[in-house]
């Protein structure tokens, strides 16, 4: 699976398991950094998810679109 095809909740639920397994702190170093790396290539997708539906949004309302309401009401699914 590309990261790229990952939905931006999936990642996120990902990043979220791989920080609570780096924050017990019982994870063999090699692991560690393992995880640390595939966390950070998560932040990276999420980022650009963020960026692009940003852009998007600010796109809608120059034109004058209408924006959908779950996204207005701070509720993002």
């Amino acid at each position: 699976m590309a990261d790229k095809e990952i939905k931006f909740n999936q990642a996120m639920e990902q990043l979220e398991e791989i920080v609570r397994q780096l924050e017990q702190g019982d994870v063999p170093l090699e692991e560690a950094l393992t995880l640390y790396q595939k966390g950070m290539e998560l932040s990276k997708v999420c980022h650009d998810k963020l960026q692009s539906a940003e852009k998007q949004l600010v796109t809608m309302m120059q034109e004058g679109k209408e924006v959908p309401a779950d996204i207005e009401g701070g509720n993002a699914k």
